[in-house]
Parts: C-alpha cells; structure tokens; sequence
C-alpha cells in the first residue's frame, strides 16, 4: 500500500480500493512442493508487504515452524493441498496482529472439523469470509473518512507550522486506537469461544481413546 502524504486521504482511498484477496479459484487444485507453494504466495501477496522490495512473504523455515507449532498439518509425500496454502493465507493475515498461540487456538478448530473433508472444507471457509471483503472494505473507507475529517479539527490553535503534522498524528492515533481494541476483542473472543471448541475437541480425541477409536488425521482425510 502505497500512501502519498500530499494528497493523504485520497491516497488511503484509492489504495483500500486496491485490496484484493487471493481468489479460491487462484489457488492451484493440485498438491504442490514446499518451492512451489513460496513462490505462489509470493507472486500472489507481494504487494501487501510494507517493503516489497525487502520482505519475504514466506519461507522454507516460516512453513517449517508452523508445522512445528501445529499450525500446519504435515505435507502428504512432501506436497502440500490447497488447504495448506488457504491456513498459510489465514496465517499471513494473522500474524501481524495475533501471536502464535492465538493463531494456532483460532485455526485448529477449522482444521481439526474441515481439512480434506469432502462436502464442506477449508476453501468454502475461505470463500465465504473472504466473500464478505467488497462490503467490508466500503465501510472502512466511510469510517477512515470520518476520522481523517476529525483529525482535521483538531489542533486549531497549534502553531501553523506545526499544525498538520498534529492533526496527522491525531490520525494516526485514532486508527491506532481502532487497532488496539479490536485487537483486544479477538484475544479476548479467542480466550473465551475458541479455546472452548479447542477443549471440546481434546475431549473428544481422549474420549476416542479410551473406546479404542483412532483419531483421524490429517493424512487419512
């Protein structure tokens, strides 16, 4: 997102306009190597990063930990499933405001009930929440315009030559703020909601166990 400080409001406009999600459809059908995967979300979420030309989107070592920090379920043969790819889309989005447990307490539940299943999976998930994106990102721009029109009320007495760089930071705090407490909510939604579903589902493995039922996995689906 590319912002230009003399024409500010415009500029967050047009770039929120320019937000798109990568398309189910985008996603290749077909079980792909850990290369071909980086070089996907790469080609593909390039332009979201804050220094394109600096930023890795994904790595070998990031796919690796999150496997390691049961984010990911194992490759089948080395190859990875568009369902892979839809939870590393879902972890991109994540990780910049959420840490890694949270990831992992939001996404499990998703993982555990719908990776490889047949009638409803991961990319019905994905296709209807990111579905919700036009309507969403008209609302940001109503709500980015209302506080860009508050910030400029403020600091009216303040030195002219210091006043716009007050009324940006008076911007900037109020996205900001915005930030914090949703922020605060989803932790707050994923202590409460998430962690119970994630609990309902140990039990139901333990209970599994003890009836001599073997818990399904990722590579059996």
């Amino acid at each position: 997102m590319t912002i230009d400080k003399n024409d500010l409001l415009n500029s967050i406009i047009e770039s929120l306009d320019r937000i798109q999600h990568i398309e189910l459809e985008d996603i290749p059908n077909i079980d792909l190597y850990m290369d071909q995967v980086t070089t996907f979300m790469e080609k593909k979420l390039k332009n979201t990063a804050r220094h394109p030309e600096e930023d890795k989107i994904l790595t070998k070592t990031m796919i690796n930990n999150y496997a390691k920090n049961n984010l990911l379920p194992p490759p089948i043969k080395k190859k990875y499933s568009r369902e892979h790819v839809v939870l590393l889309i879902f972890i991109y989005y994540y990780k910049g405001i959420l840490t890694i447990n949270d990831i992992q307490a939001l996404l499990n539940p998703l993982t555990e009930r719908f990776f490889r299943e047949e009638e409803f999976n991961l990319g019905d998930i994905y296709n209807e929440v990111f579905g919700l994106e036009k309507s969403h990102v008209d609302l940001l721009k109503e709500d980015v315009v209302q506080k860009f029109g508050r910030a400029k009320e403020t600091f009216q007495d303040a030195p002219e030559e210091n006043r716009e760089m007050l009324q940006l930071f008076s911007f900037i705090c109020m996205l900001s703020f915005d930030a914090y407490v949703k922020k605060l909510l989803i932790e707050k939604m994923i202590d409460g909601f998430y962690q119970t579903a994630g609990d309902e589902m140990k039990e139901g493995r333990s209970s599994g166990k003890k009836e001599g039922k073997k818990p399904k996995s990722p590579k059996e689906g």
